[in-house]
């Protein structure tokens, strides 16, 4: 316990010096809780700065809303954990039963544990025979953490419908933010007014899915990503959740998320609990502000990536299921050449693997593909001075394999004959035991035998109709944890292995993965054109030194797209740089191209690494304009991309925000991979001249972009002025 903790006892007047209302701070954030039953978050949001304990019991009372007619006596607010017990008429933060009864939960206060930036609140209901400890943090970059364990202290089994903690808002947050998609086109956002009632979004594929919404969020109506309140909130979880935002006609507005069980899915045993996952606020002045929350807490956690992001060549999009040594010796040679870092060798190496039909699930190198196993290849990547990583994709098993055939027992299902096919394969059961230990076993003696660095872990299915065997129950909860079980095993075991959560390309992107991973696969698309929103929403939760993205093939593999090179690589320059392409068979003037581009990328990764991410709000239509700004605005990249025609020919200009208002600073057009002609038919003046203009400048009146074909991109360097 903290000196500064406050222990409050349910039979105890509060009065003036009892610590009813709490007030948690950090990162520019205000939490203001009160402590009377039941307790209720007052403020989240904007610093209060260093508050009076009255001004914060006032703030408390300031909340309380009178009587009205046709109401309850007391008209309820919303708690942390709201029940119609205490008169709450809007969706529960929980909802149980113990086999049919017992539905009805009335929380009184029992203990409070505080310090000034975490609160531990213990809630009982003697009557309920139920007991809960909400968890409350306020994390140095400002963003709210909630957690609730629940524990079943009567005598019968309690299951549990639905776990959740709430996030209340500002009642002018009238516009809902959120993103949905598939694959190949993940986080397409979606804007629609917050009118009275509930709006939710469920996951339940057993993964978040390439359609979840990585946070819900509300602010004030035209909130951007330069201006405009906005709050959001993420689940922490790896399978299937739940979000939702509420308005009341009795003046509340929030948001509430948790994971979402199936039925019966979680029955609490006499003297045991559940725990949820962290469920995570942000909010900002913009949706910019509301990122760097997220990016810089990530940043801070002790097992976040600390040396460079090295430039990692993937080899699916260049041989695809196409094993053969000397090809791949020749693109590992290509590879070095141009000053890869990490050579990553990708499905169809294991046995029986010749497509995407069978042998999933037999971790064992194919020897008529291997003879000597990937010992020459392994070989030849490392004498280049790259690392070697691996795909897996353990959790999943094609029918046509030997352990399916061996252990069919060991597939996730609820029915005799198995769920629908995806991409014709199944799921294994990795809370199973014995199909545990024999995929951790496959994995360790891969690692042992191979030094392997990074392993590129897929899940290219939902989990459907999942459970331990025939007339089962759902078995998601179960699974996500043996799944996190794996992940953190391997990682002890195997100190300095990296591994990057892939899920058909950014199907599972979550923060409770990211606590065991090191990056994500951000799509399957490597379109740059799609790419600018895809990269830009899953922006909102990750830091770009976690978000895969590579130079794509000429022809592009998802769209059947021409594409240009460079637009690519500036594309994937904001993100953890790579290479997709069969680098191999590349003319001399694409190779040098591509190697001017890797060199760049290495010059700018620290910034990548440690600089804010700004988008830039009020482009033409058709540029898109988004950069990043060091931690301390001494310098910035940004990109200018043409994503099509402009009907103002030449375009307005265009902003780069971010900077230190009263810093002068060099403004200069960068081309790693030599001068492009553009569309221009006269040299752009300031870039031909050089400029020098403070960051108010930039922010407020900004540059004339250049004039740019569609499908092309500039990049623009931003450095002090001297």
């Amino acid at each position: 316990m903290h000196s500064n903790d406050v222990i409050l006892e349910p039979s105890a007047p509060l009065d003036a010096r009892d610590a009813d209302v709490l007030h948690l701070r950090a990162g520019g954030t205000s939490v203001v809780v009160s402590t009377v039953s039941p307790p209720s978050i007052v403020h989240w949001g904007e610093d209060l700065g260093d508050a009076e304990p009255a001004t914060l019991r006032g703030l408390a009372l300031a909340a309380v809303p009178q009587r009205v007619s046709g109401g309850l006596d007391i008209t309820p607010v919303l708690s942390v954990l709201p029940t119609p017990a205490h008169g709450w008429l809007g969706t529960p933060g929980i909802e149980g039963h113990r086999d049919g009864n017992g539905v009805s939960i009335r929380w009184a206060v029992s203990a409070v544990n505080a310090t000034t930036d975490s609160a531990r609140i213990s809630l009982t209901d003697d009557e309920g025979r139920l007991a809960a400890t909400l968890e409350l943090r306020v994390g140095h970059g400002g963003l709210f953490h909630q957690r609730v364990t629940l524990r079943n202290s009567g005598a019968s089994p309690y299951t549990v419908q639905r776990l959740t903690a709430a996030f209340p808002l500002p009642w002018d947050a009238t516009e809902i933010l959120d993103t949905t998609g598939r694959h190949l086109r993940e986080r397409s956002p979606q804007r629609h007014d917050f009118t009275f009632g509930s709006y939710s979004r469920d996951s339940r594929r057993g993964r978040p899915g390439a359609d979840a919404t990585l946070l819900l969020c509300a602010g004030r109506p035209g909130f951007g990503f330069e201006t405009g309140r906005v709050h959001g909130i993420h689940v922490a979880w790896s399978g299937n959740h739940t979000l939702l935002a509420e308005r009341m006609v009795t003046g509340e507005a929030f948001l509430a998320g948790g994971e979402l069980y199936g039925s019966g899915e979680i029955t609490i045993e006499p003297g045991s609990a559940v725990t949820t996952p962290w469920i995570i606020g942000s909010w900002g002045d913009g949706l910019n502000q509301l990122s760097w929350r997220f990016h810089d807490e990530l940043r801070a956690r002790p097992q976040h990536p600390q040396r460079p992001r090295p430039v990692t060549l993937n080899t699916w999009e260049a041989v695809y299921f196409d094993h053969d040594l000397t090809r791949l010796t020749d693109l590992a040679d290509a590879a070095s050449e141009v000053g890869i870092e990490r050579f990553v060798l990708d499905d169809g190496w294991f046995r029986g693997r010749r497509d995407d039909t069978s042998g999933l699930g037999d971790w064992h190198v194919d020897e008529t593909v291997w003879p000597e196993g990937l010992h020459p290849l392994v070989d030849h990547v490392r004498a280049r001075g790259m690392e070697f990583g691996l795909w897996v994709e353990p959790e999943m098993v094609n029918p046509d394999s030997d352990v399916a055939r061996e252990h069919p027992d060991w597939i996730l299902r609820t029915r005799v004959g198995l769920p629908p096919s995806a991409r014709q394969q199944q799921v294994l059961n990795l809370a199973h035991p014995d199909a545990y230990a024999y995929i951790a076993a496959r994995l360790h003696a891969l690692l042992d035998e191979y030094p392997i660095a990074y392993l590129k872990w897929d899940h290219n299915r939902d989990l459907v109709d999942a459970g331990r065997g025939p007339g089962s129950g759902a078995l998601v909860h179960e699974h996500t944890l043996a799944a996190y079980r794996l992940f953190d095993e391997l990682k002890a075991q195997h100190p300095g292995l990296e591994i990057e959560s892939c899920a058909s390309g950014g199907a599972r992107v979550d923060l409770g993965i990211l606590e065991r991973t090191d990056r994500i696969w951000t799509s399957d698309c490597l379109d740059p054109l799609e790419r600018l929103s895809i990269q830009r929403y899953t922006g909102l939760l990750l830091p770009p030194e976690l978000m895969g993205a590579h130079i794509t093939s000429e022809t592009v593999h998802s769209t059947g797209r021409v594409t240009d090179l460079d637009l690519s690589a500036a594309i994937a320059l904001l993100g953890h740089f790579g290479i997709e392409r069969d680098i191999s068979v590349a003319d001399a003037d694409d190779r040098t191209r591509i190697a001017a581009w890797v060199a760049f990328a290495k010059r700018i990764r620290p910034l990548v690494a440690t600089g804010h991410v700004v988008h830039v709000d009020g482009t033409d239509d058709g540029i898109d304009v988004r950069g990043i700004v060091a931690a301390d605005a001494s310098d910035a990249v940004f990109t200018i991309t043409q994503e099509a025609t402009s009907v103002a020919y030449p375009a307005g200009r265009v902003r780069f925000p971010g900077l230190d208002p009263d810093r002068t600073y060099r403004v200069s057009i960068v081309a790693p991979a030599g001068a492009r002609p553009d569309a221009g038919q006269s040299e752009l003046p300031w870039a031909q001249q050089g400029v020098a203009l403070t960051g108010r400048q930039l922010a407020v009146a900004g540059i004339r972009p250049p004039v740019q074909y569609p499908g092309r991109a500039t990049v623009v360097e931003i450095t002090t002025h001297t």
